[in-house]
Parts: structure tokens; C-alpha cells; sequence
């Protein structure tokens, strides 16, 4: 197995509380990754070190063999390590389109000279991100909502508004931060296989889901982060009953 992102003795303390302890991970190229655990366990504070929006504390990141430890978030995503958020970071006042426009900002080379006299450069520039855009919208189901203002959809629509803006940026590799919380049964399949259509492509998907039973539906590998360190990795029907993985999850609801 290759692997596209890993960590090596990752850990993560804010004053004398460890949040990561030691949690070495290595995902490989294409798999589909899920990261279980009880709440509190350090789930959320390991992708924030993924992408650089936490610095570990000791440890190193590495991204497609090379160390990205410390790089800031924006840097981390130009690479190709794109991610979403538990609470949904929406334009509510902006279009479907122009939600998931934003999310090809990086890509954008045009400088303000060309901008300001649009440039054919500038021109061509747009009108591809417009189709990739539309075409990312097409691919999770929402292609006729596009004009429709962002803060007007269903809550499980703008997830998969969320998963079109960070799929137009063409990620190796997609984070996703408990992607099924909070929506509809129906919902939950259609995320399901918006998930499994980005993975079938060779896209890495990694997520983070207290949903167990979608985790062991359409995960390739887990891992179970408890008290911030791994207490299990492997197989999905592995871990499922694995005994220390049953005795984190056992009447614990931590913060």
C-alpha cells in the first residue's frame, strides 16, 4: 500500500490536556477511511492537524511522501488536501453556483490587471471553473439547484453543495468531518453514494462518522481514536467487534 497521507507519533496537547497521543496512521492511495471514536475522543483535533489548521505538538504530517507539517490551512489545500467542516460553512446569501465557485479559488491564476480588462485569458479561465462547477454540481445531484441562494436548501442539500465545492478543487485526497450528522434517512443515502461515486473514481476519501453502520457499509479500513490515541485499526468487520472498541463506545458520551 502507497500511502498519500500519513502521520508519524502525531500528538497534540492544549496546556496540560492531550488531545492526540502518539497516533501514528498511514492512508493509503484511493482507500475509502473512516475515523471512529467516542465524542471527545480527538477525532476533529486530528484532520485539524492534517490540514494545518492545528500545529501539532510533536509528530509529522506527511503528504504524498513529503512533510507538511506546520503548513497553513491554505497551503495544505493547494496540494490537495481538501476538507469540510461538522458545522456547514455556507454563503447563504450567494447562489448554489457561486457557493461551489468559491471553492476553485485556489486554481485561480489570473492576477488584477486581467481581471479589471478581462482578459481572454481571464475569460477562458472563468468559463472552465463555470462548467467544472456545474459539472461538480451534476455529480452530487444538485445541478438544478444551481441558482437557487445557498441559505434556501434543505440541510442535507447543502452538504452535498459542501461535497461540490471542495470536489471542483480536483483533491487527491477528500477529509470529510461527520458528512451524515443531522440529516434525513434519505439523506443519508444519497450522501452514501455521493461518497462512493467520489471514491469509485480513485479519489481518497477519509471521514470522520459517529454513524457506525454507515461506516461499516462503505469503509475499505478504520481506525478508533479513544482518549485521543488509537485503540483499534483494521478491517471494518474487524474493529466492529473488536472488545476495546465495544468498551469505548458503552454508555461514554464525552464532550
Amino acid at each position: 500500500m502507497t500511502a498519500v497521507l500519513e502521520t508519524d507519533h502525531l500528538s497534540l496537547q492544549f496546556g496540560g490536556v492531550n488531545a492526540l497521543s502518539d497516533v501514528s496512521m498511514q492512508i493509503g492511495e484511493g482507500s475509502l477511511y473512516a475515523i471512529i471514536g467516542p465524542n471527545g475522543a480527538g477525532k476533529t483535533s486530528f484532520f485539524n492537524c492534517l490540514t494545518g489548521y492545528y500545529r501539532p505538538t510533536s509528530g509529522a504530517v506527511r503528504f504524498q511522501g513529503s512533510e507538511v507539517t506546520g503548513l497553513d490551512a491554505a497551503k495544505v489545500a493547494g496540494l490537495g488536501v481538501r476538507r469540510t467542516f461538522q458545522n456547514i460553512r455556507v454563503f447563504p446569501k450567494m447562489s448554489v453556483l457561486e457557493n461551489v465557485l468559491a471553492g476553485g479559488h485556489l486554481r485561480a491564476t489570473s492576477n488584477l490587471l486581467s481581471i479589471v480588462v478581462a482578459s481572454p485569458g481571464f475569460r477562458r479561465t472563468e468559463r472552465q471553473l463555470h462548467e467544472e462547477a456545474m459539472s461538480s454540481l451534476e455529480f452530487v445531484g444538485l445541478a438544478d439547484q444551481w441558482n437557487n441562494l445557498a441559505g434556501d436548501l434543505p440541510y442535507g442539500m447543502r452538504k452535498r453543495m459542501e461535497l461540490a465545492r471542495v470536489l471542483i478543487a480536483d483533491p487527491v485526497v477528500v477529509l470529510l468531518d461527520e458528512p451524515a450528522a443531522g440529516v434525513s434517512s434519505v439523506e443519508r443515502e444519497e450522501l452514501s453514494r455521493v461518497i462512493q461515486r467520489i471514491h469509485d473514481r480513485g479519489t481518497c476519501v477519509v471521514m470522520i462518522e459517529h454513524d457506525v453502520d454507515l461506516v461499516m457499509e462503505i469503509a475499505t479500513q478504520v481506525t478508533v481514536l479513544d482518549n485521543g490515541r488509537i485503540i483499534a485499526s483494521g478491517l471494518p468487520q474487524d474493529v466492529r467487534t473488536n472488545p476495546d472498541v465495544i468498551r469505548a463506545y458503552m454508555g461514554r458520551d464525552r464532550k
